[in-house]
């Protein structure tokens, strides 16, 4: 068969499933302080494919930068084979010598590796239980449930806390931010009376097509080897894939 015919096979079959590839989906964000400073800015890539007409990732891509600058002080990798909320992640960020690795050794268990910025190496094995949840999973837990949400219904989950090597119980919930314009708002926060006093929720913003256009809240990019960014980040899309982001 020559490779032209092979290819149009593929196109064929592809067709005949409901599958096909989809248009890179590219977006950006700039990260600032409660005061107004530009803090970072984030440059996303993300991969997929088109399933029954809707966009499913794959690869997503992540590069951190100053204000600015071309080249990147941070990056991540996240790759949705396995589940579109359990990606496997691999985060760096050299000027503070920390990394994470989070992956799936088998269907029950989540292994994370950390580099911590004291140069201490710490390694979990996590019991995948219930609704569990890891990285930027959320952001496609809230369009798998975009009706639901829309409809002013929440959705209970479980979110992986990497560096303490632990899923937490979360709730994610229709909300309404003084901060926020967006066509849906939402917030994260724990279910638990005790992580409530000691985490404040995570705020996210969507447009109407089911891209996040607002994030307010902790991030994972240090401010320090203690300290963590609080930032609201405000995303610009540059592409959308070929087919819809919600059901």
């Amino acid at each position: 068969m020559t490779p032209m015919r092979r290819r149009t096979l593929a196109l064929l079959l592809l067709a005949a499933t409901g599958t096909c590839y989809g248009k890179t989906f590219q977006f950006s964000g700039e990260a600032r302080a409660v005061n107004g400073d530009v803090l970072y800015t984030e440059h996303h890539q993300v991969e997929g494919e088109c399933s029954q007409g809707q966009f499913r990732p794959l690869d997503h891509r992540v590069e951190y930068r100053e204000q600015d600058q071309s080249e990147g002080f941070a990056d991540k990798v996240l790759r949705y084979q396995r589940s579109p909320l359990q990606p496997e992640v691999d985060f760096n960020q050299p000027r503070f010598d920390e990394s994470l690795r989070i992956s799936y050794p088998d269907g029950n268990t989540i292994e994370v590796d950390w580099q911590t910025p004291s140069g201490e190496t710490r390694a979990f094995n996590v019991p995948v239980e219930g609704r569990a949840v890891v990285d930027a999973g959320f952001d496609n837990l809230v369009r798998q449930n975009w009706s639901a949400l829309q409809q002013g219904r929440s959705v209970e989950f479980r979110f992986l806390g990497p560096t303490r090597g632990e899923l937490y119980g979360f709730i994610l919930e229709p909300s309404n931010h003084p901060e926020l314009d967006a066509d849906l708002e939402v917030a994260i926060r724990p279910t638990s009376m005790l992580l409530r006093f000691l985490v404040d929720p995570i705020q996210l913003g969507y447009n109407a097509r089911g891209a996040l256009t607002h994030y307010l809240g902790l991030t994972n990019i240090r401010k320090n080897s203690d300290t963590n960014y609080q930032a609201h980040i405000r995303y610009d899309i540059a592409s959308y894939p070929e087919c819809e982001l919600t059901p």
